[in-house]
């Protein structure tokens, strides 16, 4: 099963992966190309509590600056530092080692329903 068949995508186009308690949080491959060059990516500290769409980061290319909403709700548990120091990382991999944040979440069945497939949020975008 590749990673895109296990992930949940929203709206705004951030993606959900599930894994045991722990939920992994990015963007999308549409955002990212969208967005273009990424120059800057501000991410929450470990500890830090996000209900569901709230802006939990902001990230910068050469053509925009934007928001990160938060899909889910939860508790900020691992950041993917690397990235911080190297933003143009998420041009070449948004998903595997393009993660932003893990979370602990207690609200995912509920907070998941308005959430698509990634084959649903692909089609949706044609």
């Amino acid at each position: 099963m590749s990673f895109k068949d296990e992930m949940l995508c929203s709206n705004s186009h951030e993606y959900v992966v599930k894994d045991g308690n722990t939920y992994t949080i990015g963007l999308t491959d549409y955002a990212i190309e969208q967005l273009g060059d990424i120059v800057f990516l501000e991410l929450p500290s470990v500890g830090d509590s996000f209900g569901k769409g709230e802006t939990f980061a902001n990230i910068e290319s050469v053509k925009a600056a934007s928001e990160i909403y938060m899909p889910i709700t939860g508790e900020i548990v691992e950041v993917n530092e690397e990235l911080v120091d190297s933003p143009e990382m998420l041009n070449e991999d948004c998903y595997e080692g393009g993660w932003l944040v893990k979370v602990s979440s207690n609200s995912y069945p509920e907070d998941s329903e308005d959430l698509m497939t990634y084959d649903d949020y692909k089609a949706e975008l044609e």
